[in-house]
């Protein structure tokens, strides 16, 4: 009894340890703390064969990137429980984080659960190899855009501020018995994109876990973080602080704003100035047109921006009193793009009107709205556009332009918004078909429903919400059944073939199908009118 009392006891001083992060305060205790904690995580451990078989061995056509910790590679992982693409983060011996960063990474991805904080999803030990496995963000990290208006436009850019700051608000002010996280290592290339160009706030091998729900500040012996980024103030006082994220936040809100990271080096990579102080001197003499980037300003509304600009100039106030709370970015990130989408939706309505055939006549504004709400044709009559109460653009393909291996084409326009809808047969002769369908004007950071849109030509009505194929989209590897259809008052039927959150207005889209055998008690015609997107 009195030895199960002394283990629950070194159990509860682990846990101590743990939540009040005393990892990398010594060798031996942090071989005490590991030893106890690392059972807890073993659901989580693959085999170092599958690794090296993902990556092929390692293999330099992997390697995606290089950090503090050591090489990045991707790969397609296979697990009993299915295959996916990851990222796998190798310790490198030479680094500076070592064996407590690698622990400190699990600890805190294992407990944190955020859509804008990157998802630990594996990790690996063997004799010296460390491996941790992430999700992978197919769009690489946000630096490697700074420079680039035409990949990621202002839009785009305030949702990524905007989500990055969530995440950070997540971590800083947590609710219930989750602990409180700072970053201590927040900036540009630590923030992931993925293939929706969502933000994913990475690498946590620096953090410093604190209790919930109390305000505390941490004594630091050794200052860490990235020059240019770092608060001052933790750097000359050791005094770590949730303000000490908000400030490397501010930096980042100044990059992505003046289209450049916030340091000069010289041709052999060393550090030759930081631009911050610069940047703050510029902003307080009213001088923000010199340091803006100049392919972003034709894209920026100027009410939005100054908004913008002003919350990220707080953040780098040096007394930490007068920076804002994590809150009160977010809100204020969020009036910018409020800002900002209210005028460009405005500008896009009377682009697409000049677009509609016939001519679209209206007197104002809110006619115009009425009027689109109805719906126009544009593209030649093979695109269907139409806005609803939330002013989200809607948009549908005609099968003409989606599908070109369906048997015929047949004039349906006592039935359909277009001139002609393509037929799929049971009984057809193409059993394999692709659809190659393109959007033009959808509202930007808005998850959206592709369907296809399709009438049951048989007579028998019931057998509507039979659906005789498989589908499969671009990341699938393999067919999957088509989602039950849903009857719309307008007879027409839909099934969800996918869903996206629209970055870009452009987007396309590869869609497979494959066609069942008819069956034997009838054979089935189908009239397609095209693929739609609609918001979720």
């Amino acid at each position: 009894m009195v030895w199960k009392e002394m283990v629950a006891k070194w159990k509860e001083m682990v846990m101590r340890w743990r939540e009040t992060t005393l990892l990398g305060v010594s060798p031996i205790l942090d071989e005490l703390i590991m030893s106890s904690i690392g059972k807890e995580y073993d659901h989580l451990k693959i085999q170092m064969e599958d690794i090296i078989s993902a990556t092929d061995n390692f293999s330099p056509s992997k390697l995606i990137g290089r950090g503090g910790f050591g090489p990045v590679y991707k790969g397609e992982l296979s697990l009993p429980t299915g295959s996916t693409m990851v990222a796998f983060k190798c310790l490198d011996h030479r680094s500076y984080q070592g064996n407590t960063e690698f622990w400190k990474e699990i600890m805190m991805l294992s407990k944190c659960k955020h859509e804008n904080l990157v998802s630990l999803l594996h990790f690996c030990i063997e004799d010296d190899e460390r491996v941790l496995v992430y999700e992978y963000a197919a769009g690489g990290s946000l630096d490697h855009y700074l420079s680039d208006a035409k990949t990621l436009k202002w839009n785009q850019r305030l949702c990524i501020c905007i989500e990055v700051a969530r995440a950070l608000n997540y971590l800083h002010d947590p609710v219930e018995t989750q602990q409180r996280v700072l970053h201590r290592d927040m900036k540009s290339s630590n923030i992931l994109l993925d293939h929706n160009w969502t933000a994913k706030v990475s690498d946590f091998g620096l953090s410093k876990i604190g209790p919930a729900n109390q305000p505390q500040t941490y004594l630091i012996t050794n200052v860490v973080g990235t020059p240019g980024y770092t608060d001052p103030l933790y750097s000359e006082t050791c005094l770590l602080t949730k303000e000490s994220d908000v400030y490397s936040f501010g930096v980042v809100l100044f990059e992505v704003m003046c289209g450049r990271l916030c340091y000069d080096c010289s041709t052999s990579g060393e550090l030759t100035a930081i631009l911050v102080p610069e940047w703050k001197k510029y902003y307080d003499e009213n001088k923000l047109h010199d340091i803006i980037f100049r392919d972003l300003k034709e894209q920026m509304v100027w009410d939005s921006f100054i908004t913008f600009a002003a919350i990220a100039r707080r953040c780098l106030e040096r007394d930490r009193t007068e920076r804002p709370t994590m809150d009160e970015i977010l809100n204020e990130l969020e009036v910018a793009l409020e800002k900002q989408e209210n005028t460009t939706f405005d500008d896009h309505l009377f682009k697409i009107s000049k677009l509609a055939i016939p001519p679209l006549p209206y007197k104002s504004r809110k006619e115009l709205v009425l009027r689109l709400s109805d719906g126009i044709l544009v593209d030649g009559r093979k695109r269907w556009l139409w806005i609803n109460e939330h002013k989200q653009i809607n948009e549908m393909e005609s099968a003409t332009e989606s599908f070109h291996t369906l048997d015929r084409v047949d004039t349906f326009t006592n039935i359909s918004r277009f001139l002609y809808v393509r037929i799929m047969s049971t009984y057809s002769s193409y059993r394999y078909l692709v659809a190659n369908v393109k959007t033009q004007f959808l509202s930007p950071n808005i998850a959206y429903t592709m369907n296809l849109v399709f009438k049951n030509l048989s007579r028998n009505e019931n057998s509507q919400i039979y659906v005789p194929f498989k589908i499969k989209m671009e990341d699938d590897r393999l067919f999957r059944n088509s989602s039950v259809p849903r009857v719309r008052e307008d007879g027409w039927a839909t099934t969800e073939l996918y869903q996206f959150i629209n970055k870009n207005k452009e987007n396309s889209f590869r869609i497979e199908f494959f066609l069942e055998g008819h069956r034997q008690e009838s054979v089935r015609m189908y009239a397609i009118e095209g693929i739609e997107f609609r918001p979720v």
